[in-house]
């Protein structure tokens, strides 16, 4: 008597678990589709308009991410140097070039979930493009280290694996079709451990 309410009862649970898991898993696995790859950064340009797949609405919806306009910014993020090989914490690296045309960028470095990194009290742990020291045709060298540097240094801490996150803000590449012609900044290893 009890057994077919019993058996209708988990199967309803495993459908529900099972989906539940499911979507959380989806949503932790991808931030959406539209991805583009410019020279190692990878943007989402359409994930802040209402032409967005339904997963990167929920996936910024989950992590509870303030989006730009798609004339107010771009957003680029960077896990490799230019050999292919993870950012980590345990080596240095130099960021050197230009960014594209933008009224504004900041630049700071986060963990796998994106959220921005500390270094300590009083270190720079974030650079704009008002503060940053360039060369006279408008290229710059930033040095990410967990170590002091001399010029533009980032600030990371002695971790894992991190991302580096810049944000283009006001500018005509985020409105733009081809952004793959972008000339954005390449990312080096410098060393690693005691080098």
């Amino acid at each position: 008597m009890l057994r077919v309410p019993l058996i209708v009862a988990f199967t309803l649970l495993v459908a529900f678990a099972g989906g539940i898991l499911s979507a959380l898993s989806m949503l932790n696995a991808s931030v959406g589709f539209g991805a583009i790859d410019v020279s190692g950064w990878r943007a989402y340009p359409a994930a802040q308009t209402l032409a967005a797949d339904p997963y990167a609405k929920a996936h910024r919806a989950k992590a509870g991410l303030l989006l730009y306009g798609s004339a107010e910014g771009l957003q680029f993020t960077a896990t490799q140097d230019s050999k292919g090989l993870a950012l980590t914490g345990t080596c240095s690296y130099k960021m050197s070039g230009r960014t594209p045309a933008a009224r504004a960028w900041t630049l700071y470095a986060a963990d796998d979930s994106g959220q921005p990194l500390t270094a300590g009290a009083n270190l720079p742990v974030a650079k704009n493009s008002q503060t940053i020291l360039r060369r006279t045709d408008g290229t710059f060298d930033i040095l990410v280290s967990r170590t002091a540097q001399a010029g533009n240094w980032l600030a990371i801490p002695d971790t894992g694996s991190f991302q580096l996150v810049l944000t283009l803000l006001d500018t005509p590449a985020a409105a733009s079709t081809g952004l793959s012609g972008l000339d954005m900044p390449v990312i080096d290893a410098i060393g690693c451990g005691n080098e």
